[in-house]
């Protein structure tokens, strides 16, 4: 039982997760809940126990200096709370840390505790992959569930996925057989230009966790920062032929994807979230307070021994972004449909996402 001194009752409580590494293209999926905290002014409450679910040769610890005084960060997951008011009032669960090398069924049961301890009612988890779709055109958001009902009533893609994954995958499966209603949203982000930060593609995270959770998010510098990185790549692309014509290619490739979709229904339903989106919305409510971190939860059985850490797969990516299968000429160190991992030169995926270049965006996608 974990206890939670300090955390007041919430109010229809959500918690939205991002991971670093592997699941986090561009990091863009940290880099938006990390933009959640900043603007409500989260108050953490509980951080996990690094030294059982990392490995410090890959995660290495940091040392800084604390007015003369030498400290220690220690690579983990942290828990913070925000409360949004307004006429409707609602509180978050931000969870933001590293995807963990080692036990990560101890791990989901760790976080599914906290979840069931503050009532939380919904589990969002953001990642964001490599894919074939042109740093020019809208960044494509897919928004995956393992729960038949949940897509159902909340126009959600029923996820099929079969391969190997991440840590999203895992989390959203250890969810799911909790029952505890979980979503995870994919951003996909252009292969040819990979290297964090992607605030086009944090951008788009955020704004589908809006029409999510029914939440006007304060973006702050964002889109404006947005479009100074779409400038800046199309200097970079117009500075190269090769790129320059392999950009097009893409960008025929999804407009002919998307003609289908451009009925006076379709712009219509954008319009609409383009309102709600813009609509006066509350700002930050004070934030809770400090509560110690708990113990185990038997939500997940977990071996006693025998774990490794899972292979490193090939980046796949959504079916939902078109795009050529395989165009030649992109640049870049990284392959289509390759994704490097955060803080290494190694290769990394989305959450074992299908396919390569064009499987089903992992909530995980399917497990």
């Amino acid at each position: 039982m974990i206890e939670l001194e300090g955390v007041p009752e919430l109010i229809d409580p959500v918690m939205v997760a991002a991971f670093e590494g592997w699941n986090d293209a561009g990091d863009a999926a940290s880099t938006a809940v990390a933009h959640l905290d900043r603007e409500w002014k989260g108050e953490v409450f509980a951080a996990l126990d690094a030294e059982d679910y990392y490995d410090f040769q890959v995660n290495r610890p940091t040392v800084f200096l604390d007015n003369g005084v030498r400290k220690i960060t220690w690579p983990t997951t942290r828990l913070s709370v925000v409360r949004v008011g307004g006429d409707k009032p609602r509180d978050l669960v931000l969870v933001r840390g590293i995807e963990p090398s080692m036990r990560w069924r101890s791990f989901c049961n760790e976080l599914l505790a906290f979840a069931h301890e503050l009532g939380v009612e919904m589990v969002v988890i953001l990642g964001a992959l490599l894919g074939d779709t042109p740093h020019t055109r809208p960044v494509p958001v897919s928004g995956v569930t393992s729960d038949p009902d949940l897509a159902r009533t909340m126009d959600l893609e029923e996820t099929r996925y079969e391969g190997p994954t991440g840590i999203v995958g895992i989390l959203q499966e250890a969810c799911t057989h909790a029952g505890v209603p979980a979503v995870s949203l994919w951003a996909a982000v252009p292969h040819y230009v990979s290297q964090p930060p992607n605030p086009k593609a944090t951008l788009a995270l955020l704004n589908r966790l809006e029409d999510l959770i029914g939440l006007r998010i304060p973006l702050g510098e964002l889109p404006e920062d947005a479009r100074a990185w779409q400038l800046g790549v199309d200097q970079l692309a117009a500075e190269d032929s090769e790129v320059a014509e392999y950009v097009q290619t893409l960008e025929e490739a999804r407009d002919t994807a998307e003609l289908p979709e451009a009925s006076g229904e379709a712009i219509a339903r954008e319009f609409e979230r383009y309102l709600r989106r813009r609509e006066p919305g509350a700002g930050p409510g004070p934030g809770p307070g400090v509560a110690t971190e708990g113990g185990d939860s038997p939500f997940l059985r977990d071996p006693g021994s025998g774990r490794t850490r899972p292979p490193k797969p090939e980046q796949p990516g959504p079916e939902s972004v078109p795009g050529p299968e395989s165009v030649p000429g992109a640049t870049g160190e990284n392959p289509p449909g390759e994704a490097p991992e955060s803080g290494s030169p190694e290769t990394e995926g989305p959450d074992g996402e299908g396919p390569e270049n064009g499987g089903t965006p992992d909530g995980d996608p399917g497990k």
